[in-house]
C-alpha cells in the first residue's frame, strides 16, 4: 500500500495519507474508456475491505460467523453470496474472502469474535490487494485476450468468482452482473502492470469492428 505525506501546519509533524496503488493511473484509465456498442471502461475501487476467513463450514463457529455476516458461506467452487454491503467469495472448502465497504478493523474484529477459540483464522488482507472494475459490452472480449477461462455466459455467469490469470498476473476474478461487469483483485504490487495491460487491450475497441 503506497503512502504520501504532508505537513499539517507550524510545529505539526508529517501525517501519512493512504494512497491507492493505482492513483497515478486514474486519468489514464478514464481516458481509455470507450463508449457505444463496443464500449468498455476500467476503474479502480480503492480501499475495499478484504478479510480472509478459514473455518470448518460444519462447525458452530461457521454458524456464528454467518449470523455476523448476515450471509451464508458459499459451499461450492466459484460461488459467492451477498448481503447488503458484504460479499463472501469461495476460495476453498474451508476458506473464503469477505469483501465489505465497512471499516476493515471492525469487520475483522467481528469475525474474530465470532470465531472465538474454534480452529480457524481471520486475516485482514485489505492492503494486500486492490480492486479493478472492468465493465461494458466489450469487457468479456478484453479479458479473453489474456484469461484462460471460458468466460462465455454458459460457463461463467454473474455471481461467480474464481482464481485465474489475466495476462501474466494472478487475480481473483468475480463477475458482478451481465452488463457484463467484472471485478479483478490483483496483489497491489502487480496492479500497475495489470491496469496498463487492460488499458492496452481496450484500445482496439475505439475503432469499428473488423468484419
Amino acid at each position: 500500500m503506497a503512502e504520501t505525506t504532508f505537513e499539517t501546519g507550524a510545529g505539526a509533524g508529517p501525517v501519512a495519507l493512504r494512497t491507492s496503488p493505482l492513483a497515478h493511473l486514474a486519468e489514464r484509465m478514464r481516458a481509455a474508456a470507450v463508449t457505444g456498442a463496443r464500449g468498455v471502461a476500467l476503474t479502480e475501487w480503492p480501499f475495499l475491505t478484504m478479510v480472509n476467513l478459514r473455518v470448518d463450514p460444519a462447525s458452530e463457529a461457521a454458524d456464528r460467523i454467518e449470523k455476523v455476516l448476515g450471509a451464508l458461506l458459499p459451499r461450492q467452487c466459484g460461488h459467492t453470496t451477498t448481503s447488503g454491503p458484504r460479499t463472501v467469495l469461495w476460495l476453498g472448502p474451508d476458506e473464503w474472502l469477505v469483501l465489505a465497504q465497512a471499516d476493515q478493523y471492525t469487520v475483522a474484529a467481528e469475525l474474530r469474535e465470532a470465531l472465538g477459540s474454534d480452529p480457524g483464522s481471520v486475516v485482514d488482507l485489505s492492503a494486500n490487494r486492490t480492486t479493478l472494475e472492468l465493465s461494458g459490452p466489450a469487457a468479456r472480449q478484453v479479458l479473453e485476450k489474456g484469461c484462460p477461462l471460458d468466460l462465455h455466459p454458459r460457463s461463467f455467469a454473474p455471481g461467480q468468482a474464481v482464481s485465474t490469470t489475466v495476462g501474466p498476473v494472478a487475480v481473483l476474478l468475480w463477475q458482478v452482473d451481465d452488463a457484463p461487469t467484472y471485478r479483478l483483485f490483483p496483489r497491489s504490487s502487480f496492479a500497475d502492470y495489470l491496469a496498463r495491460w487492460l488499458i492496452d487491450a481496450m484500445s482496439e475497441y475505439r475503432g469499428p469492428e473488423v468484419p
